[in-house]
């Protein structure tokens, strides 16, 4: 049983801090992990990755072509799991090497069409970009009603499903963080010249279609770790809703970096205790990644009231 089962919102800080400290002293094992720590470390691990790449994508204004991303590797799930499902066994087996091949490859097919769309048919890019969104979408979910009608892939995949997270979900989302934080530290001030002044970027010898798609790439891997904590349809608000908030606190790049990790930190935290305080006294089985992203729009309003007030204040 969850030493959590039957605590409220307070009663979870205390043990779980606690809990944490046994962890970090080797007092308590990875394996004996309860299913709450868990959710936070995962939930926390995919806010560090979305934000550290969500950023970039706001500042260069392609948080559409990333929402279309997110979505349109549903279709490259479905296959991996069509391809891989062992009819045979009652349990899915699938490899997280082939899973992150797929969304890579879904994810460079969306990029691609979208592109030649905008530049070769000369659509407007909004209008490439929808096109080629609800077509790959509907077709993932057009699989995903014929042929998983008996598995829970379509509940994990489009709405995700925290309380179904493990131990492996866990290395899988610090190896997608780690992976993201070790690119942007290497491409930081690339990825910034891109951002503010792309004419200068061109004139000192950089590419920036080649960084673009890199963050693409980078944003299909990171909803991939993201897939069965919150689902495709909940992602863009870890990757798009967490650096908008941290854009109001500061106008510092490095500060909305470190903003951004730290809001969806406290939010998934706060989120995973707010759940089973739910539950604890309401019995209301409520989404943790529902609560999340609720958390994370709530953190926008209140960051965004402060701006008003200090503006207000300034006059």
């Amino acid at each position: 049983m969850s030493p959590y089962c039957g605590k409220t919102f307070f009663q979870f800080f205390p043990l779980f801090f606690s809990r944490l400290f046994a962890l970090i002293t080797g007092a308590l094992s990875w394996k004996d992990l309860a299913s709450d720590e868990i959710q936070v470390f995962v939930l926390g691990l995919i806010s560090i990755a979305a934000a550290l790449i969500g950023t970039f994508l706001v500042l260069k204004k392609m948080t559409m072509l990333a929402n279309s991303l997110s979505h349109t590797i549903l279709l490259g799930i479905v296959i991996a799991y069509l391809l891989l499902f062992s009819r045979a066994s009652s349990e899915l087996i699938i490899n997280f090497k082939v899973l992150i091949i797929a969304a890579l490859a879904t994810g460079i097919l969306t990029t691609l069409l979208t592109q030649a769309l905008h530049h070769v048919i000369k659509l407007q890019e909004d209008a490439s970009i929808g096109l080629v969104f609800t077509t790959l979408f509907a077709m993932g979910i057009v699989l995903v009603t014929l042929f998983t009608r008996n598995a829970h892939i379509g509940l994990e995949v489009v709405m995700g499903n925290a309380d179904a997270l493990h131990v492996n979900d866990l290395k899988i989302a610090l190896g997608v963080a780690l992976t993201n934080f070790v690119f942007v530290l290497l491409f930081f001030k690339e990825w910034k010249l891109i951002c503010f002044d792309q004419g200068l970027a061109v004139s000192l010898g950089f590419r920036p279609s080649l960084f673009n798609y890199l963050l693409m790439l980078l944003t299909s891997a990171t909803a991939i770790s993201a897939f069965r904590a919150v689902g495709v349809l909940l992602f863009l608000a870890f990757l798009v809703g967490l650096p908008l908030t941290a854009r109001l606190l500061t106008d510092n790049l490095k500060k909305i970096l470190f903003f951004s990790c730290g809001i969806g930190i406290i939010c998934s935290l706060f989120s995973v205790a707010l759940s089973r305080h739910l539950l604890t006294v309401y019995r209301m089985p409520l989404s943790t990644a529902g609560l999340v992203v609720t958390c994370i729009g709530g953190a926008f309003v209140v960051a965004l009231s402060f701006k008003i007030i200090r503006r207000s204040l300034a006059f």
